[in-house]
């Protein structure tokens, strides 16, 4: 009887040994490693992917569990059988991937790489309409592509040099530190914004720069015709017709006017050249909006030698009569520190009122912002009937701040279309005896100290 041929299939020889290491690698797997990781097996499942893989995996349309949806399971073959790596887009990033098979498990390891700021490198913008330059580690200029060559040669720089100290700081020591950001500086004329960004893998910095000259040209025209706005219009009002508000009128309740004007003037420019006229005026009247500023004031506006201005428009603060007078004691010091004032002997009538007033906006080309009312006219007359170099107030005004400023009265004066009124000149602002006494205290402990 022959011998029969068994029908039991052949064993398969065992697989060759994992060394001691292959085995920890694989039981070690890098939860912790920054770059994407991800584990695909021999049926195309997708079997891990580490934290730092996430955005990956969802560029792939995939997730732990399902199937690598095509073509990334072809793409992932193909790698894993020839060792070349193939890329993958998130969203403004490149990731190189290199596939590592594991016959002896079943599976293909994903090993990723951020490659943004090499493919950046490697396809560098020699075509860029906008500046682009290269620093290395020692502050040289490695390379500018056309567009920077007018910015470079204006800081008398060139390839191969070393740039400036300031530049060394702007663009190369900040960014390496990680406290770089965006900087202008100005070339040959023009302004232009840098962004440098650092390339640690090859050892230098890229700059990328915009031509904003045109910007900023039109932010200073932009400030300038604000600035002019500003001098016609209280900044509120502005805003209003801004927003497109085509008639402004507004009643208040409570403001505190100033007059101010020169004394004799029509006979003082009868004396002057035109244009040593205008310089005195423009000296005096600068003064006069540095006071204004000061003392959180609005100027209302000037005519000739004649300066209006109110407190309590645009700002509620209770205050308002408070601060004009503070500015109407500071003026005539102040306009006496201008040597144009003390050689033509320069000096002022002012008046002050408080009460009800409404403003508004006339005109439609020339357009004014004025204020009217019995308030004003009486402001008007404090001045126009006033002594020179003294400030004359309505019984309103010394009424109101009798507590705090010193008066003078000069009893009752005729005003036209009211009668006879009782005025006060203001004299001087009373110290507040808080601060004198904390003043006399503290030199009294500096005394006893030494």
């Amino acid at each position: 009887m022959g011998a029969s041929r068994s029908t039991d299939p052949q064993p398969r020889p065992d697989p060759p040994a994992l060394t001691g290491e292959q085995i920890a690698a694989i039981s070690r797997f890098p939860d912790q490693n920054p770059n994407p990781v991800l584990r695909v097996g021999d049926g195309g499942d997708l079997l891990y992917a580490n934290t730092s893989s996430v955005a990956l995996v969802d560029a792939m349309g995939g997730r732990v569990g399902a199937p690598v949806p095509e073509p990334w399971l072809g793409s992932i073959r193909e790698a894993a059988g020839s060792g070349e790596p193939f890329e993958i887009e998130v969203g403004a990033r490149t990731f190189e991937v290199l596939a590592v098979g594991v016959p002896d498990f079943g599976f293909v390891n994903l090993y990723g790489t951020d490659v943004t700021a090499r493919k950046a490198v490697v396809k560098f913008p020699d075509q860029n309409p906008n500046p682009v330059f290269r620093l290395d580690r020692d502050a040289r200029l490695v390379y500018a592509n056309a567009a920077s060559h007018e910015l470079i040669e204006g800081l008398g720089g060139r390839v191969g040099m070393a740039v400036s100290d300031e530049l060394r700081e702007l663009l190369l020591e900040r960014q390496v530190s990680g406290h770089g950001r965006r900087t202008e500086i100005t070339s040959a004329g023009r302004t232009y914004a840098l962004l440098p960004v650092d390339v640690p893998e090859f050892g230098f910095v890229n700059v990328y720069g915009t031509d904003i000259t045109a910007a900023r040209q039109l932010e200073r025209l932009h400030r300038e015709n604000e600035r002019l706005l500003l001098n016609i219009l209280p900044e509120p009002i502005a805003d209003r017709l801004r927003r497109g508000e085509r008639l402004i009128a507004d009643r208040f309740d409570d403001v505190t006017l100033l007059f101010a004007d020169i004394v004799g003037f029509t006979e003082l420019s009868s004396t002057m050249r035109p244009d040593e006229l205008v310089a005195v005026l423009n000296e005096v009247f600068t003064v006069f909006d540095d006071l204004v500023e000061e003392h959180g004031l609005e100027k209302v506006k000037t005519i000739g030698d004649a300066y209006m201005v109110v407190g309590g428009l645009s700002d509620p603060s209770p205050d308002h009569t408070e601060r004009v007078a503070r500015m109407a004691v500071a003026l005539a010091a102040r306009v006496a520190e201008i040597d144009a004032a003390r050689l033509f002997g320069i000096r002022f009538r002012v008046g002050i009122n408080c009460g009800p007033v409404v403003a508004g906006v006339i005109g439609t080309k020339k357009f004014i912002y004025d204020i009217w009312g019995d308030t004003v006219n009486v402001a008007s007359r404090m001045e126009s009937t006033g002594v020179p170099g003294r400030v004359q107030v309505s019984a309103a005004v010394e009424e109101r701040l009798r507590a705090r400023f010193r008066f003078a009265s000069r009893g009752l004066v005729e005003i036209k279309g009211k009668g006879f009124l009782p005025t006060w000149f203001l004299e001087e602002e009373i110290p507040d005896q808080g601060s004198r006494s904390r003043s006399s205290h503290q030199a009294r402990t500096t005394a006893t100290r030494s």
